[in-house]
């Protein structure tokens, strides 16, 4: 089911009062807002700040209080309030992958006017959600936006959540469904040389995850991966972790019970696989575009590990957008900034996945 096909009276209000407050002119935005707010010596953009304006209006009580259920709930109800409307410009089609204990859903983007062609480019996207919610909807127009912005396919993989899958469940999938993916690239329309791994947060770290495993099993890997401010430490704790603890959208007691959800009863902190930052980087891994956003709580963890990319000799962009909250790709109906910014990931993306 594709979001906005089912919706409640309580949705289309809170979309209605979205769309009204980002078609406000900016004086109004900022009287709506409140005073800047600056932290870190960053100052949060104003569509940022209004979007946390429209969360405090609709509180919701921590994860931890609720149950997985209730976290994709709020996840898909979030999404549709700030997505905006859709994104035309791309095929979509549903098919399944191999994940390491079964199949698995998949939609695979192909931008207009690519549709016949049989050695294009492709990343395999793993959707964000903190490895508990999330799905193929919910990251649906992110996809179309990155597809349509770097003319590359984009295969969006629904993974299984915890905690009903706990480590290394998510994990497993993902190295599993990118192996499927370069396997079948003539079916996909894709060059296997030409195949990135791409994923925001817990998608992030899976992809993060995804490139290393991918290379050190000596099987194909992947040739790029975008990093749209990824999880890559859960053993330390940084200094962005503490200052961005609550009020910016992420906050430190959801991140906890996210963490909580991953690991389960089995679960190390300290294996790279969990924390990326951790482990050992070789020199081959794949080039990087790491995303991170300034009023996040991962930007630091973020960083670091683009730091640990470039220490290794990978070639590695960072990018930080300094005024954004984390989950800016959703935020499509609130200014042209977010939409901007993912349609500079493509362009990123096009030119390192170009033939």
């Amino acid at each position: 089911m594709r979001l906005g096909e089912q919706l409640t009276l309580t949705d289309r209000l809170e979309i209605a009062g979205a769309r009204a407050i980002a078609a406000l002119p900016a004086g109004l935005k900022r009287r709506i807002a409140g005073e800047p707010i600056r932290r870190d010596g960053l100052e949060l953009d104003l569509d940022m700040q209004v979007l946390l304006k429209l969360e405090e209006r609709n509180p919701r009580p921590p994860l931890s209080s609720g149950s997985p259920a209730r976290a994709r709930s709020d996840l898909r109800h979030a999404v549709r309030v700030v997505e905006g409307a859709p994104i035309a410009g791309a095929d979509i089609q549903e098919l399944t992958l191999a994940g390491a204990e079964g199949s698995l859903a998949a939609r695979l983007y192909t931008p207009a006017g690519r549709e016949e062609q049989t050695n294009g480019a492709l990343a395999v996207y793993y959707h964000g959600g903190g490895w508990v919610a999330g799905d193929l909807d919910t990251h649906d127009l992110p996809c179309r936006l990155l597809a349509r912005t770097s003319g590359a396919r984009v295969l969006s993989v629904d993974y299984r959540l915890a905690p009903e899958h706990p480590f290394p469940a998510p994990v497993d999938d993902a190295l599993a469904a990118f192996r499927d993916a370069v396997g079948r690239a003539e079916e996909l329309g894709a060059d296997p040389s030409r195949i990135a791994v791409a994923g925001d947060s817990a998608g992030g770290h899976l992809a993060t995850v995804t490139a290393r495993q991918a290379l050190a099993d000596g099987g194909p890997a992947p040739s790029f991966q975008l990093l749209i401010y990824p999880v890559t430490d859960l053993v330390g704790t940084t200094h962005s972790r503490l200052e961005f603890a609550e009020g910016f959208v992420l906050t430190k007691e959801n991140m906890d019970w996210y963490e909580e959800q991953l690991l389960g009863s089995g679960g190390d902190r300290q294996d790279p696989r969990v924390s990326p930052l951790l482990g050992e980087v070789h020199p081959a891994t794949a080039p990087a575009l790491v995303v991170t956003a300034g009023f996040d709580p991962l930007r630091d963890e973020g960083e670091a590990y683009a730091r640990k990319l470039r220490e290794a000799g990978v070639h590695t962009i960072l990018r930080r957008h300094a005024g954004f909250v984390h989950g800016f790709i959703h935020a499509l109906i609130l200014g042209p900034r977010p939409r901007e910014a993912v349609a500079e990931m493509g362009g990123v993306l096009r030119a390192a996945l170009a033939r």
